[in-house]
């Protein structure tokens, strides 16, 4: 066996304000007093977002092979270590983050670096991921990243990685984070309890990469998971499971069992979770702080379009009360945009937001991801506003570009309309105020209602330039 082989594990930053405050459309400001201001507005805007490293690179770097060592580079945070020598650099993909990852690629490969293409976008795209890549590795990597550490040590990597089946998430996978900086983030402990979705919402991918079947972990590894964690850092918890409530029986027993250990935490859950009071209650006692939700749209005729079937529209007011009044804060994704909404559905989400007295609304705008139903019918439509055919065109940003003609609304009204709504929400004032009535984390609620002021300005003036650009003969 040769000498000790190095493993760089990269994950890409975003293009848009949410890993910062850059514009995306308009032009760029090079003043010395613009770049101090993006500056330090950029990294506050990463710690009271939540910035949380990247749970798939941690999965990864937990992966020991005798004769390899593995580090984590977060390029929000870090410059490449360029200047060592790496027997391979591996870039995790998201399809929004996918023309940055592909320049990378191209800019390591030239410079003389082999380079490894995982992630969601290269299991769903890899025919477009090859010609950028030495290696590239699809579908969970759980199992099969351990065989290419193992090919390297060996010098017999191959081009193509497959994982043909998901792996076994009842078998114990410990996650370690001893690779990561403490201090950069909001908080390293990172905890997933299962995999995969039984919904089918057509705007969204998870089904489509992880299954429509619920995969769990054994409820015995994810407590001492929790209790290792908390060694190393006794900052909140954040379960980042899609719906942590997905499975109400399996979660009414975890968090059972973590009541004792007196940890703070938060997580993503449905609206589902107000009409079921002995859950609610379990999360509350388990010291539940705050929960995001995917409200997407009040309209029936929006959720019946897009097949977010889940909870009916007639819950969902009373649902998000249940759960403020069970003294947890609460985020509510919205999506404005949807095939059933009208120039009326601001006013809908306006009252909406007034009545339940939501924490932290996420006003975003429809994104067609390439790979699922809902990009194959607006292609099939004529309603993209890129092209189709090049992925790379495709990027994540928040809210400060439209990338779909909307079925009821002209591209000039609908950019119109969404810019006066973040407008109306978000103000100074109406920030403050939510974080003074939030039931719990008042600070971290009105320090993200403040940020979100500034983003959604940042998003209206991108919005804004596209327009012109929209409306230019």
């Amino acid at each position: 066996m040769d000498s000790l082989k190095n493993v760089l594990l990269v994950f890409v930053a975003s293009e848009g304000g949410v890993d910062g405050t850059r514009s995306v459309h308009a032009p760029e400001r090079t003043s010395l007093l613009r770049k101090w201001i993006d500056s330090t507005a950029g990294d506050l805007i990463k710690k009271t977002q939540f910035a949380i490293p990247p749970l798939s690179l941690m999965v990864l770097a937990s992966v020991h092979v005798e004769g390899v060592r593995q580090e984590i580079c977060d390029l929000r945070f870090d410059d490449l270590p360029l200047d060592r020598n790496w027997d391979l650099i591996a870039i995790s993909v998201q399809t929004g983050t996918a023309a940055r990852a592909f320049r990378l690629a191209a800019d390591l490969r030239a410079d003389g670096f082999r380079v490894a293409l995982g992630g969601p976008h290269v299991t769903l795209f890899p025919d477009n991921c090859r010609e950028f890549a030495d290696v590239v590795v699809t579908g969970e990597a759980d199992d099969i990243w351990k065989d290419v550490l193992l090919d390297l040590r060996n010098d017999a990597l191959r081009q193509v990685y497959t994982a043909t089946s998901f792996p076994d998430l009842g078998m114990p996978r410990p996650i370690h984070t001893g690779l990561l900086d403490t201090h950069r983030y909001f908080t390293t402990n990172i905890i997933q309890t299962s995999r995969g979705c039984p919904f089918s919402c057509d705007f969204c991918n998870v089904h489509i990469m992880n299954g429509n079947r619920l995969r769990q972990r054994r409820i015995d590894d994810v407590v001492d998971e929790v209790r290792r964690f908390e060694r190393n850092d006794r900052r909140i918890f954040f379960f980042v499971d899609d719906s942590i409530d997905a499975d109400p029986e399996y979660a009414k027993e975890l968090f059972k069992r973590l009541i004792p250990l007196k940890i703070k935490w938060f997580g993503q859950a449905t609206t589902i979770l107000g009409q079921r009071p002995e859950l609610l209650e379990t999360f509350s006692r388990s010291r539940c702080v705050a929960l995001l939700a995917g409200i997407e749209s009040i309209e029936q005729t929006s959720r019946m379009a897009h097949r977010k079937t889940q909870n009916r529209s007639t819950d969902l007011a009373r649902n998000v009360i249940n759960i403020r009044q069970s003294g947890i804060s609460l985020y509510g994704s919205f999506i404005y945009g949807l095939d059933g909404d009208t120039l009326e559905t601001p006013s809908v989400i306006l009252d909406f937001i007034r009545y339940t007295g939501l924490d932290v609304p996420g006003i975003n705008i429809l994104r067609p991801n390439p790979g699922t139903g809902i990009f194959q019918r607006l292609q099939e439509e004529g309603r993209l506003l890129f092209d189709p055919d090049d992925l790379h065109a495709y990027r994540y940003t928040f809210g400060q570009e439209l990338l779909y003609k909307p079925k009821n609304i002209s591209v000039p009204d609908f950019i119109e309309s969404y810019c006066q709504l973040t407008k109306r929400i978000f103000t100074p004032a109406r920030s403050l105020q939510r974080g003074m009535s939030a039931p719990a984390a008042k600070t971290a609620v009105a320090l993200f209602n403040m940020f979100y002021t500034y983003l959604y300005s940042l998003s209206r003036k991108d919005l804004k330039k596209q327009l012109k650009c929209h409306t230019q003969p």
